[in-house]
């Protein structure tokens, strides 16, 4: 009885830890689900694009399960941050809210932080561009990347162009024969769709093809040069759009047009052209900074293609020849500044000249008012009482010009004694040269005299 009382208890026991067990893996996928319920507290705010690659030249989209490929296989997983005016804190929000996990807090960190970074982060290779301006502004440009044997992950802030892959049946550039009338354009009676006036524009600003044309890359290391490759495009469309912009301002200049210069000048227009350039200018010394970093570790890779490190290199060179090239961007738009600082200086040159001549006008009106209006009771030598000085006022007046007489020499004395410099120099070197030219006629025609009529050479 006591053996079968024990058995009891202790299979009563196992039932009670059991349920207890089960009760707190319960609680644990609740709590879990609860974090993940409050993660995923920004739904729709950051886009996501998942894509594997078979390593043939194809590739497919995918589920966001952050997995890596197998064999030949691998997979790349981009988020596209929204631009805006949000802190930085609240982009970590965003990767925490999508990355996490299997990516811990450190990876996310070295991938949303600013400023230029190239390093392994739990055995993958990170390496991130990511300038600290504000993030609605055009003229920041964040991109970073986490690099491993069979996935890359990339975080950019907005839309960077070419960046993505598509059909080539999707491609603008295939669909569309002919321009839009300036009248109005519909769609053509062949079935082909007219291009928009904006969109050409649009095409026209930038250096490359669309993401159609892009080849499918077959390993990692094509990826890699890809997402670098489309970085420096997307600097070059920027320097290409404001070269378009400064040449379509310096021709408005050259009209000449006295209000387009002073909304300019009201507008800071240049001052803020050049602090964006100043801005692209820091993107492409971080990017000057990380890639050669990044040729360097991934030449150690063995999954890392020599043709790719190649390409590193002709991109790193492209690099420095964009920031030459803004660089002369930056001496363009000082010299635009410069130059409508000048014709702000000429406007205000010729009000003053105005005021002045209003001044010469009315300058003898108020010299008479003020000889006519003098009162001299009081002042020395002027009592008019006394029959000896009863010419008090035409002393005044006396005095008044002596002092104005001295006041025009002490000014005209420079000018003078510069005129009367000149003349003496003048007088002593007509003088000199009288001088000259008598010793030299006495003394060559008594030479030629001697010498029967011939001159030494």
């Amino acid at each position: 009885m006591e053996l079968e009382e024990s058995i009891v208890n202790g299979e009563a026991e196992e039932t009670e830890s059991r349920n207890s067990r089960d009760s707190q893996e319960n609680s644990a996928e609740t709590s879990i689900k609860e974090t993940r319920l409050y993660r995923t507290q920004f739904p729709g705010a950051v886009r996501k694009k998942a894509y594997i690659f078979d390593g043939l030249g194809g590739y497919f989209t995918k589920e966001w399960d952050l997995t890596e490929g197998n064999g030949r296989e691998f997979c790349w997983y981009h988020v596209e941050l929204p631009k805006g005016n949000q802190k930085l804190s609240l982009s970590a929000q965003y990767l925490i809210d999508v990355l996490c996990p299997p990516l811990k807090l450190q990876d996310i960190l070295s991938l949303v932080s600013n400023g230029p970074f190239c390093g392994h982060v739990d055995g993958a290779l990170v390496f991130r561009v990511n300038s600290p301006g504000p993030s609605s502004s055009n003229f920041t440009l964040r991109i970073a990347a986490r690099v491993t044997e069979n996935s890359v992950i990339t975080v950019s802030l907005g839309r960077v162009p070419r960046l993505g892959f598509s059909p080539l049946s999707q491609s603008l550039l295939y669909e569309i024969p002919s321009v839009e009338n300036p009248v109005g354009g519909e769609e053509n009676g062949e079935g082909g769709i007219v291009i928009r006036e904006h969109v050409l524009e649009f095409l026209l600003t930038m250096n490359h093809s669309e993401e159609a044309d892009n080849p499918v890359p077959h390993t990692v290391s094509n990826l890699v040069v890809h997402i670098i490759d489309t970085h420096v495009d997307h600097i070059q469309d920027i320097v290409t759009k404001l070269e378009m912009e400064l040449d379509s301002v310096e021709l408005e200049l050259d009209k000449g047009s006295f209000a387009l210069k002073k909304q300019m000048l009201d507008d800071r227009r240049f001052p803020k052209m050049l602090l964006n350039l100043q801005r692209l200018l820091q993107v492409i010394a971080h990017g000057e900074q990380v890639f050669p970093r990044v040729k360097e570790k991934c030449a150690t890779k063995s999954w890392f293609a020599s043709e790719d490190i190649v390409s590193l290199e002709e991109l790193i060179g492209r690099l420095r020849r964009l920031k030459e090239n803004v660089g002369f961007i930056v001496n363009r738009v000082r010299a635009i500044q410069t130059s409508l600082d000048s014709w702000q200086s000429e406007q205000i040159n010729k009000k003053l000249y105005y005021l002045s001549f209003l001044s010469i006008i009315f300058l003898p009106l108020s010299i008479i008012t003020g000889v006519f209006g003098m009162n001299v009771g009081g002042v020395p030598w002027t009592e008019q009482k006394d029959p000896a000085l009863k010419d008090g006022f035409h002393n005044v007046l006396l005095i008044c010009l002596i002092v104005l007489l001295l006041l025009l020499l002490c000014f005209t004395f420079p000018s003078l004694y510069v005129r009367v410099s000149a003349w003496r120099r003048r007088v002593m070197l007509r003088s000199w040269s009288l001088n000259r030219k008598s010793f030299l006629r006495r003394t060559i025609g008594s030479g030629i005299q001697e010498r029967g009529g011939y001159f030494r050479l």
